[in-house]
């Protein structure tokens, strides 16, 4: 898995674009305090501007999918996309067609000849256990989380993403933090970043190697697309194992990736959020 696919120039040149509701090339050099020649490299050159960004009439540049809370066009990949909230107010059937809907506006096969709908309800029931879990065990509330199911960016052939689920916690921000940890008014302590968690799901019970390279494999690009105030998280969750929370490595590196079962995924987003503790 390459620690990279985008240098610092790149990244910051990206999340500026991503970040505003339009913005010039003289700009973005001034702000970053890059050259204008660099910049205007980067505009015409950059994989993940190439693919994802575009520059109208009046020379003002935008993203496709913004760098904000909510995230601004990342439904547009998404074979179905919402927060948490209206995931659980919505029934399963119809969940069930509006992501098939979905899923044929993006270019996703719907060939069920393997059980694929199947496995989207079996995906389904393990992340309506887990928001269950998550209220049992006293996590922060994720009524607005943004929740994507089939994720597919690959507009050109320079970024390719997939995810099975997306599931983004927002940062808390700095007051907030501060009273959560003091109880009380006080000054501000350091934000909690937000965090993406980048789901693979197999209706197995058995790690795989491969798979685990699978989960794992495009969370470079979603820390671009993202941007610096979300961790990306990948986990590969295998839904016929029980009692399952580990650790997997990843081919050709040092890094690891988590693998839960269905009932324990909950330890995923505690690893991270610390409702537990």
């Amino acid at each position: 898995m390459p620690s990279s696919v985008a240098d610092a120039n790149e990244r910051a040149i990206y999340s500026l674009i991503c970040s505003e509701d339009g913005v010039r090339a003289r700009d973005v050099a001034r702000r970053l305090g890059i050259d204008r020649t660099t910049v205007n490299r980067y505009l015409y050159a950059s994989p993940f501007v190439r693919d994802l960004c575009y520059r109208d009439d009046a020379y003002l540049w935008y993203g496709l999918i913004g760098q904000t809370v909510p995230h601004h066009g990342l439904g547009e990949f998404c074979g179905w996309y919402g927060t948490v909230g209206e995931f659980l107010a919505q029934d399963r059937d119809a969940w069930l067609a509006e992501l098939k809907r979905g899923c044929a506006r993006i270019g996703r096969n719907l060939n069920n000849a393997r059980g694929l709908f199947h496995s989207f309800l079996d995906t389904h029931d393990t992340m309506a256990s887990l928001f269950s879990d998550l209220r049992q065990l006293g996590s922060p509330d994720p009524t607005n989380w943004e929740l994507c199911f089939e994720l597919r960016i690959r507009r050109a052939r320079h970024v390719r993403i997939y995810a099975d689920v997306l599931l983004l916690v927002p940062p808390t921000p700095a007051a907030a933090a501060a009273a959560a940890a003091t109880g009380a008014p006080g000054p501000a302590a350091p934000a909690r970043p937000g965090y993406a968690f980048s789901l693979e799901f197999k209706m197995k019970d058995a790690i795989d190697q491969a798979e685990a390279d699978q989960a794992a494999k495009y969370v470079p690009y979603l820390e671009v697309v993202l941007g610096p105030t979300y961790n990306v998280v990948a986990a590969l969750v295998l839904t016929s194992a029980r009692d399952l929370y580990t650790h997997a490595r990843i081919s050709r590196s040092t890094a690891e990736v988590s693998v839960a079962s269905g009932d324990m995924l909950f330890n995923v987003l505690d690893e991270y959020l610390g409702f537990l503790s």
